[in-house]
């Protein structure tokens, strides 16, 4: 029996979520399934795949072949590392110390680098505000400016006529 490592599809019409499971290769894409190990979330900034990585780990190491998107959600998670780790200790190659101490730096730095995507998002989402608020505010001021002329030019216009007319009637008077 070939055991896969795959998504199975739930959620809501174009707004799809994943539970990754273990299953039979030959049972169907949302058919039974042997083991639920997290789950995929790809409609967030960036992607939550929340993964129970003992379990995953336990998996890989007895044989079951990821598919593509599962095995690159692995890789981002660091349990294909782990397991190419685990076998350089099985054969000797390094010791257990030194793969937990490679293992912890690789995701220290892979947690800095999906912390510095969601500081980049927030602050993006949050510049993105601010010139929006001020180009409101810049046509808000340009709309008061054409406004205030407007009317002084409406106050301004009653008074010209009656300085025309005061003018002419005195002149008219005179002739």
């Amino acid at each position: 029996m070939a055991v896969k490592i795959r998504l199975a599809r739930r959620g809501k019409k174009r707004y799809a979520m994943y539970d990754v499971v273990v299953s039979d290769s030959r049972s169907p894409r949302d058919g039974r399934f042997i083991e639920k190990i997290g789950t995929y979330n790809p409609n967030t900034n960036p992607a939550t795949i929340k993964l129970n990585e003992e379990k995953a780990f336990e998996w890989v190491m007895n044989g079951a072949v990821p598919t593509d998107t599962v095995k690159a959600m692995l890789s981002y998670r660091g349990i294909l590392f782990k397991k190419h780790l685990k076998l350089g200790v099985l054969k000797g190659a390094i010791t257990q110390e030194q793969a937990d101490a490679k293992l912890q730096s690789w995701l220290d730095s892979k947690n800095a680098k999906i912390q510095g995507k969601v500081d980049n998002l927030t602050k993006a989402k949050k510049d993105a505000q601010k010139a929006r608020l001020d180009a409101e505010t810049k046509v808000k001021e340009d709309r008061a400016k054409a406004i205030a002329e407007k009317q002084k030019a409406q106050e301004a216009q009653p008074v010209a006529e009656n300085t025309e007319t005061t003018e002419t009637t005195p002149e008219q008077g005179a002739e």
